[in-house]
């Protein structure tokens, strides 16, 4: 089985941390839920472009592809989902 990469919007604005190393991302991501359990879904993503860097999100900040300001989104790649 293969598995497809699942590729995302996201205002970078919206990131709660950028990271370059991704356990470090995972980690701040992991004490972020628990300390903020209200807030839904977070997600590690990982920039699509450049140097490796990851960001963390929340799920419900997703944009969806017919956004209709693209300008203010940025292509992401999901890492991890808690």
């Amino acid at each position: 089985m293969i598995m497809m990469d699942e590729i995302v919007l996201f205002n970078p604005g919206d990131s709660i941390g950028n990271f370059h190393d991704y356990h470090e991302a995972v980690q701040t991501a992991q004490i972020y839920q628990e300390r903020h359990t209200e807030s839904g879904h977070v997600v590690v993503v990982k920039s699509d472009n450049g140097a490796p860097s990851f960001d963390i999100f929340l799920a419900e900040q997703q944009l969806d592809n017919g956004q209709k300001n693209p300008s203010t989104s940025k292509r992401y790649t999901i890492s991890k989902k808690l």
